[in-house]
Order: structure tokens, then C-alpha cells, then sequence
């Protein structure tokens, strides 16, 4: 057996897609550096209290004031650069007219950004600087995943069984992600909205975790990463025989479903939360990276069951043999 990562760069990869894996790293490493730096900066804001002293709350309003201004300067480049992605692929949507994962994501950042920057230049309010990395630095995590297991499927696209399971399944997955998408927007609009009537200055927040949370990253990840872990295991056990193929096949889909359904679920049980207001978006931006690693998490182990079975019954047949 050979040992199989996605993040391994796989044999005939082409220079473009090189360059894109490079450049998807290079956008998530800045984004993780810059939302570090930003926490801390939103460190002070945290601990304000009113009960302190008036002088302790004046020096910690010029303390806030100072990290909003470099929570901004530290974002500024997340927006340009991290998020550029972002921009072209909802550009992109738009012009075909259609509503695609890039959209509500480009929505989020933009309500939370927009009245961040207000707040800076007025001095009084709540900043979102925090979220806005956060959600990017988790969001270009979930798809650095993704490209590495769409990637990594090239190794073995002789395996026609599993393309056409994947091209079944990966349909299925893009249709109900787009009813997700369609329905969480509306639904981060019409809350938002009532928010604003009637508790507005909670508003913002309820309405950037509702949008935050219709991006639809760990659905995108629901077939590539079974498809990547069905083809890795075939890649490793190439002695495997056709009742094996065709155990794994059944497994392959097993796991998609799994993965595709219970993102729905997931995110299903956190929006009533976050309508109420009882998710705040940097909270919202953890949970969408947690489903996505439970996605990545629940084809590893796809991989691992297989190919440890595989490799006990090759085992044995070498020692009956």
C-alpha cells in the first residue's frame, strides 16, 4: 500500500492548477495571520464594561478606538486580496443570473464591513473586523479542502465507476444547495428586517450570522471529498478486487449523502439560533468551519475503513496463498 494525502501533489497535475492551489494558499495563510491579529485587536471591546470607572472607561474607549483603526488597516488587505475570489465568483453569478455560493457570501462580508468602517470613522457602535477575517480565513480553509480532493481525483479518472457516481451525485448536491442558498438569503433579509424594526441595533449582527451561515461550504465539499477518498483508497489497494470496487462504491455514496444531508442539518439546527440572536457572526463563521471539517472528517474515515480492510484481506490472501 502507498501511502495517499489530498494535499500531496498529484503526478500530471497541470501549471495552472499549481498556480491555483499556490495562490488558494497564499490567500488563506494571509487571511489566518491577518484574523489573528484582528482578535486581538477586538480584545479590548470584549472587556469594556460599564460598571468600571469612568476614568478606566475612557482610557479603554481611546484603546478601542486605536484597535478599530488597525482591525481596519489589517482587513483592508483580507477584503482585496483573501477575498477576491469571493468578488469574481459572485460577479460571475450575477452576470449569468444566477444565485450562486459566492453571492450570500459577498453579502455577509459587505454588511459586516460596511457599518465596521462607519463605526471606525464615528467612534461609536460595534466593528465586525473580527468576523470579516474569520469568516474568510474558515471560508478559503473549506475550499482549499475542496480544490486539494478535486485535484487529487485526477490520479485515478480511469475509474469510470466512480466519475459517474460522482457526476450523479455531484447534480444532486448543486441542486440542493442552490434551494439552500435561495431560502437562507430570504430568510437573512426577512429577519433582518424585523430586527431592525424592532431591536435595531442588533440588526447587523443577526443579519451578517444568518448570511455567514447560507454559505453552502460544506455541501460544495459533500462529493469531492468521498469521490477523492473512494478514488485514494483504489490508488493505494490497486490489488483490490471487483466485489471491493463495487463495497467501495456503495460506501462512496453512502458517505455523500451523509455528508450532504447532514450539512443540511447542521446548518438547519444553528439558523433558528441565529435569528434569535443567539449567534454572533464570528460564532456563525466557526460553525460553518466545523461542518466542514466534519465533512473532510467523515470521508477520511471512508479512506481509512477501506483501505485498512482491503489491506487485512490482501494480507491473508499472501499468507494462504
Amino acid at each position: 500500500m502507498r501511502n495517499f494525502s489530498i494535499f500531496s501533489t498529484p503526478d500530471g497535475l497541470s501549471d495552472d492548477s499549481r498556480l491555483k492551489r499556490r495562490r488558494m494558499l497564499a490567500r488563506l495563510g494571509l487571511a489566518w495571520l491577518a484574523m489573528m491579529q484582528v482578535m486581538m485587536f477586538a480584545l479590548p471591546g470584549y472587556l469594556r464594561s460599564d460598571s468600571a470607572s469612568v476614568d478606566s472607561l475612557r482610557a479603554l474607549d481611546s484603546a478601542i478606538l486605536l484597535m478599530n483603526w488597525l482591525g481596519f488597516a489589517l482587513t483592508v488587505p483580507v477584503m482585496l486580496y483573501c477575498a477576491a475570489p469571493v468578488w469574481s465568483g459572485a460577479y460571475s453569478s450575477l452576470r449569468r443570473g444566477v444565485v450562486g455560493m459566492d453571492v450570500p457570501v459577498a453579502l455577509g462580508i459587505i454588511v459586516a464591513f460596511i457599518p465596521s468602517v462607519y463605526t471606525t470613522l464615528t467612534g461609536s457602535g460595534e466593528v465586525y473586523f473580527e468576523s470579516v477575517t474569520m469568516f474568510v480565513a474558515f471560508l478559503l480553509t473549506a475550499r482549499y479542502l475542496e480544490l486539494c480532493a478535486r485535484q487529487s481525483m485526477g490520479i485515478n479518472a480511469s475509474h469510470d465507476v466512480i466519475e459517474r457516481l460522482r457526476e450523479g451525485l455531484s447534480a444532486r448536491a448543486d441542486t440542493v444547495a442552490f434551494w439552500f442558498v435561495v431560502v437562507q438569503l430570504a430568510l437573512a433579509f426577512i429577519v433582518g428586517g424585523w430586527w431592525y424594526v424592532y431591536q435595531p441595533e442588533h440588526a447587523v449582527g443577526v443579519m451578517v450570522a444568518l448570511l455567514v451561515m447560507s454559505c453552502p461550504c460544506a455541501m460544495a465539499m459533500a462529493v469531492p471529498t468521498a469521490m477523492a477518498a473512494a478514488h485514494a483508497s483504489l490508488s493505494v489497494c490497486p490489488d483490490a478486487t471487483e466485489t471491493d470496487v463495487m463495497h467501495l462504491v456503495q460506501a462512496a455514496s453512502h458517505v455523500s449523502r451523509q455528508n450532504l444531508y447532514g450539512s443540511v442539518a447542521w446548518h438547519l439546527l444553528m439558523t433558528p439560533l441565529a435569528a434569535i440572536g443567539l449567534v454572533a457572526p464570528w460564532v456563525a463563521a466557526i460553525t460553518m468551519l466545523l461542518s466542514s471539517l466534519l465533512v473532510a472528517a467523515n470521508s477520511w474515515r471512508l479512506f481509512r475503513t477501506h483501505t485498512h480492510g482491503t489491506a487485512v484481506a490482501w494480507s491473508n490472501s499472501v499468507v494462504q496463498g
